[in-house]
């Protein structure tokens, strides 16, 4: 068996071809080729956190796996990420295990990966400002993700912590060739082509005043208690999931920008346009003008766990990386 620390991980990572790779995997979803549980969770309220499963099974790259994700939104207040993983690959063949990789950067990149998929096929053509709520890992993720899709010129950063932004920002300055700076929510948004929101927030960080015409929202997200998006956003945008079973799944599977505005009677289901991989399809169209404003709201789903890790491990074998195991 194949086992792969978190650094071994992160050099291996190859975000062009994991962009790529999530195109198909969206679609074997939504087609019903790809199987992809709702994930079940262990609840630790004293922490306000949980321990969820993820299985998933990609017949097409021929991936059987779960993935195992720790979700502590204290830690954000902790040199620890919040989102914390481990993944068990299987030979879908045999059921023998084959695999086992830190899954917590592959969490990180995929999140960020699917999120640049989005704006790939819903963001206009010469989106140049991103603008970026939040300062942690996933932050970091969708701003060198979204550089890949789109000709940014500008990241604005916006967080609570204003020491925070302006690391993150200096952070950015020195590895893409773009302006980046840190700003309020309100100014970072003001103007903004792509808003990618990447925050653990109680209150919505993204709010209809503060957005202009034709923007492309991700929201990636998640408190059991909060939202980061308001009823307006959602209202107006044309919105599109991973998956519509899953965005609307019980806690801790769904998503409460999309469950909660449906409680109040503010939309139905039905308001959920598409799904990325109906989207890539064809079955669905995206964008229909300038104007238009378009949110992705991801809740993350095993397949594009699976995608990423085994891309990961595929390289891992070419490259002679890992450390190989024998279970007895």
């Amino acid at each position: 068996m194949l086992v792969l620390g978190r650094s071994q991980v992160e050099a291996l990572i190859d975000m062009d071809a994991l962009i790529d790779a999530m195109a198909p995997a969206m679609a074997d979803l939504s087609a019903g080729r790809a199987s992809a549980p709702d994930r079940i969770a262990a609840l630790v309220p004293e922490q306000e956190g949980f321990l969820a499963a993820m299985p998933g099974y990609v017949p097409s790259t021929g991936v059987l796996m779960t993935k195992l994700v720790s979700l502590f939104p204290r830690n954000a207040a902790t040199p620890l990420p919040t989102h914390q993983a481990l993944i068990v690959m299987f030979d879908p063949a045999t059921g023998e295990p084959a695999a086992l990789l830190d899954g917590t950067a592959i969490t990180a990149a995929r999140t960020g990966a699917c999120s640049a998929l989005s704006a790939r096929l819903l963001a206009r053509e010469d989106a140049t400002v991103l603008a970026v709520l939040g300062t942690g890992v996933q932050a970091r993720s969708h701003a060198r993700a979204m550089c890949r899709v789109r000709p940014i010129r500008e990241i604005r950063i916006a967080g609570r912590s204003p020491a925070k932004a302006a690391a993150l920002a200096a952070e950015l300055s020195s590895e893409l060739d773009t302006d980046v700076r840190a700003m309020s929510p309100i100014e970072a948004l003001d103007g903004a082509h792509i808003a990618a929101a990447t925050t653990h927030a109680l209150e919505p960080v993204i709010r209809r005043p503060w957005l202009s015409g034709g923007v492309h929202i991700t929201s990636v997200g998640f408190n059991p208690a909060g939202r980061e998006v308001d009823d307006a956003t959602i209202a107006d945008a044309l919105v599109c999931v991973e998956s519509r079973q899953a965005a609307l799944a019980p806690f801790p599977a769904g998503s409460n920008d999309l469950l909660t505005p449906i409680r109040n009677g503010v939309i139905t289901a039905q308001h959920i346009h598409a799904e990325l991989g109906e989207l890539l399809s064809g079955s669905r169209p995206g964008r229909t003008s300038p104007d238009q404003i378009t949110l992705y709201k991801s809740v993350g789903v095993a397949v594009q766990d699976a995608v990423a890790a085994a891309l990961v491990a595929t390289a891992a074998r070419e490259q002679s990386v890992g450390t190989d195991i024998t279970l007895e």
